[in-house]
């Protein structure tokens, strides 16, 4: 038995969860979103785009397969509905628990001119405003945006531009609102969560973080998953990045999960690209560990991409 992080916020880590069909693999898991009946959904460069699970790992349905580019973020808002962000076909798409399609936002395939700000070019991920259901939209890795929708796709204004001050941003991965209706923006290559009001205004950030890739906030705590290095010099050094964090708020760190060196075995994380929290506060993790590790080895292989962290609950 793998246990991972300490005190109040102490996980063990379980195997084998996934109950796929026969011949099936999960393929390469970007994100995770967790429904109000604790059904997940797994979202996948793989063959089957989306996938759902119930609470004990039964699978239930599969959909998806020819309708995204590129998948890469999952959200669900408070009525149930999926905003499904296809970063390379730039554009979300808005579907129902069992996959139809009600609604776009963009048009597939038809992305604005890179690093013209303009929706969307790249976008990365999609939350909610818990008092108005108003969206903002990470545009990530064609821009360095945040665009703010109202509930019914109207495009209201955007924010940020490239750099290292407060407000700009250098790879805005993905983004969360607490209960407050604060921002958070997973500004990933520079290290940092960046905290907005509702209309764009600089509040604060979190530091002393690799790589901030993953976010999810539950009950107003910040779970972030955080991406190995990328760079040789400092590839070997541990406590940099492969790893998931537990915040309040006020950016206090309250655990780190994972092995102070990333790897395969259990206990170690690669990269933490998307993570999700059920009702009883188990997490859920994708990790883009194929792009971030497996094609780099020789020979390339496949490599796990996702992991269930059950949370011990205090006796």
């Amino acid at each position: 038995m793998t246990i991972l992080g300490s005190d109040n916020y102490r996980y063990e880590e379980v195997s084998n969860w996934v109950q796929l069909p026969n011949g099936w693999d999960l393929g390469e898991v970007v994100d995770i979103a967790v429904d109000r009946q604790d059904h997940v959904y797994i979202f996948s460069r793989g063959d089957h785009p989306m996938m759902v699970f119930e609470q004990d790992g039964q699978f239930i349905r599969s959909w998806g397969e020819g309708l995204f580019t590129r998948p890469h973020g999952i959200s669900i808002d408070k009525d149930g509905i999926l905003y499904c962000v296809d970063d390379d076909g730039h554009w979300i798409g808005r579907f129902t628990a069992e996959g139809k399609l009600l609604s776009s936002i963009g048009t597939r395939n038809q992305g604005s001119l890179a690093q013209s700000g303009d929706p969307f070019n790249r976008p990365t991920k999609v939350a909610f405003d818990p008092k108005t259901g108003d969206l903002y939209i990470a545009d990530g890795y064609g821009n360095a945006r945040v665009h703010k929708f109202s509930a019914d796709g109207k495009h209201l204004f955007s924010w940020g531009d490239y750099g290292t001050d407060s407000g700009q941003f250098n790879l805005p991965h993905s983004i969360c609102t607490d209960s407050e209706g604060r921002v958070y923006v997973a500004d990933r290559e520079n290290h940092r969560i960046q905290i907005f009001d509702d209309q764009g205004n600089y509040l604060s950030q979190l530091n002393n973080m690799h790589r901030p890739c993953g976010l999810h906030i539950a009950d107003d705590l910040v779970y972030i998953g955080q991406l190995l290095t990328q760079l040789p010099f400092n590839a070997d050094y541990p406590n940099i990045g492969a790893c998931v964090s537990i915040h309040d708020v006020t950016g206090k760190r309250l655990a780190r999960l994972g092995d102070s060196r990333f790897g395969e075995a259990p206990g170690q994380f690669i990269a933490p690209h998307g993570l999700a929290v059920d009702s009883r506060g188990n997490i859920y993790i994708g990790e883009v560990s194929w792009t971030a590790y497996g094609r780099l080895l020789d020979p390339p292989r496949k490599v796990k991409s996702f992991r269930k962290l059950i949370k011990i609950q205090d006796s």
